[in-house]
């Protein structure tokens, strides 16, 4: 769908309630609004994440108990990880 609107006096702009309906944006969402080639896009903002140093994160995250783990064995899991979570997904799009 396209609309217009116009640029208010005071650099406001009006997006048709359609539009905001179809996005399910409302009164006081945190929009963004990204400069591109072919002109200006406008969409929600996402949060940035935190970031931590090494020694935050050490102090966040407990320190790993028990036999090593291998590469391969780490990769085997985060494939059937993946792989349930694919199954899992299917099933609820049906």
């Amino acid at each position: 769908m396209n609309a217009h609107t116009k640029l208010s006096a005071k650099g406001q702009i009006v997006i048709p309630k359609a539009v905001r309906e179809r996005m399910k944006w409302a009164q006081g969402d945190d929009l963004e609004i990204v400069e591109t080639a072919g002109g200006l896009l406008l969409r929600p903002r996402t949060p940035r994440r935190e970031t931590i140093t090494l020694e935050e994160f050490r102090r966040r995250v407990p320190r790993h108990e028990g036999p090593a783990v291998s590469l391969e064995e780490m990769e085997k899991a985060i494939d059937e990880a993946m792989a349930e979570r694919w199954k899992r997904k299917e099933a609820d799009s049906r």
